[in-house]
């Protein structure tokens, strides 16, 4: 009996002296409520963590945050930015930064340790932000694009744009230690270096009240840049030159023609730096493949006009315009501080057969792509068709099929 209840006894004290000791992590760090963000532009920024633990019923009593210039003095342990000390609280999230003054495009490093009712965590895995670029003194540069239609644009009541194609050659003399852009495409762009096109952002940047605000975004383009480099940028209308701006202009605001303002830092290893910005000696044409393009009647793209290598260095652009100083936008220059819109999956048809003159079938796995909505590898039948008559009269007679109207059809 006296063996059993010493047996009890020392199990007892095993469970107590576990839960005393509870396993304590820290996971999740965000700055802003993002993970590891490029270019935010708020001066003390609010970091948040998340604790995790084997353990039931483990409650924060304090945190210690460090905040440094560098990974390397992060994991010897100093703050050289901020050294929260220990602060007694349960707040694990919009703890605000209260360091030295952020500055312009830095890089900053941190890590958390928790204490709870139940133990203390190990130091966390570090995390980090980087800064943008905080007023319009910060940028250099000026806001260009094409302030007119062009030959073959059509402004009416159903206003036809075709996207402006904007490109620059650029040489680099020194080692790249970091280079970063910060980029205004207004209204939806798409950015690429040396051919290769940056982040997985689509439909940028996120659309605003651009009265009142304008939106950039941030890319590290560090391991894109060589010696000899090209930055080639595709302006597209999305809400800011309304494509239906006279249908009903009482309810649908325009705001000018597609402009472009883009910053790219390169920081050399000998620690001067050097900044590409937009002028009047980048060079622009509308005479590519995109030849209209808005929310509301979708894309026209004409592959016989596709522009080749233009995103690449040695492109013969002498039949490109310069492109123009324009209009600067009423709103004021922010970062993006949400996530973008990204491709989350690329389908490709099971089959297609042709029934007459640019019409066809196509059997595919469609789910919640643009306006389709559909079950997760559910079959689905698409008719595609450049005949308006033709998609009402399917898709009013056959239920259950997706109809796509297409303005034109080119077959290469």
């Amino acid at each position: 009996m006296n063996k059993r209840i010493f047996i009890l006894s020392i199990f007892s004290l095993l469970f107590f002296a576990g839960s005393i000791h509870a396993a304590i992590g820290i996971a999740d760090l965000r700055t802003e409520q993002l993970k590891n963000p490029l270019g935010i532009d708020t001066r003390q920024p609010r970091l948040g963590w998340r604790i995790e633990s084997d353990e039931q019923n483990v409650v924060q009593t304090a945190y210690h945050i460090l905040v440094a210039s560098s990974p390397e003095l992060l994991a010897q342990g100093k703050g050289d930015c901020w050294d929260s000390g220990k602060v007694e609280t349960d707040a694990s999230q919009w703890i605000t930064y209260r360091g030295k003054s952020l500055k312009r495009n830095a890089s900053y490093y941190w890590k958390v340790k928790a204490y709870t009712n139940k133990g203390e965590s190990d130091w966390s895995t570090p995390a980090f932000w980087t800064m943008g670029l905080l007023n319009e003194a910060d940028w250099q540069g000026q806001w260009i694009g094409l302030d007119r239609a062009a030959p073959g644009d059509s402004e009416t009541q159903w206003s036809r744009l075709a996207a402006r194609y904007l490109r620059k050659e650029f040489a680099l003399n020194k080692e790249v230690k970091r280079a970063t852009i910060h980029i205004a495409g207004m209204g939806l762009y798409e950015l690429f270096i040396n051919g290769q096109r940056i982040g997985e952002q689509v439909l940028a940047p996120a659309p605003t009240d651009y009265r009142k605000t304008i939106l950039y975004n941030t890319y590290d383009v560090t391991s894109q840049l060589q010696k000899k480099n090209a930055i080639g940028v595709t302006l597209g209308n999305g809400r800011f030159y309304t494509m239906r701006q006279n249908y009903k202009p009482y309810k649908i605001p325009t705001f000018g023609y597609p402009k472009l303002r883009l910053n790219l830092i390169v920081e050399y290893t000998d620690g001067s730096k050097e900044t590409v910005s937009t002028n009047t000696s980048w060079k622009l044409t509308t005479e590519g493949p995109i030849r209209s393009n808005n929310e509301y009647d979708g894309e026209e793209y004409d592959a016989r006009k596709e522009l080749g290598n233009w995103t690449q260095n040695g492109y013969d652009d002498k039949n490109w315009m310069p492109a123009q100083r324009v209009s600067i936008p009423s709103g004021t220059l922010r970062a993006q501080m949400m996530p973008g819109m990204k491709v989350m999956d690329t389908l490709k048809p099971a089959s297609i057969k042709s029934l007459v003159t640019n019409t066809f079938w196509t059997l595919a796995r469609i789910w919640q792509v643009g306006y389709v909505s559909a079950l997760r590898d559910k079959l689905v039948t698409v008719f595609v068709s450049a005949s308006r008559k033709l998609c009402k009269l399917m898709g009013n007679s056959l239920p259950g099929i997706c109809v796509m109207h297409v303005l034109q059809m080119y077959i290469l």
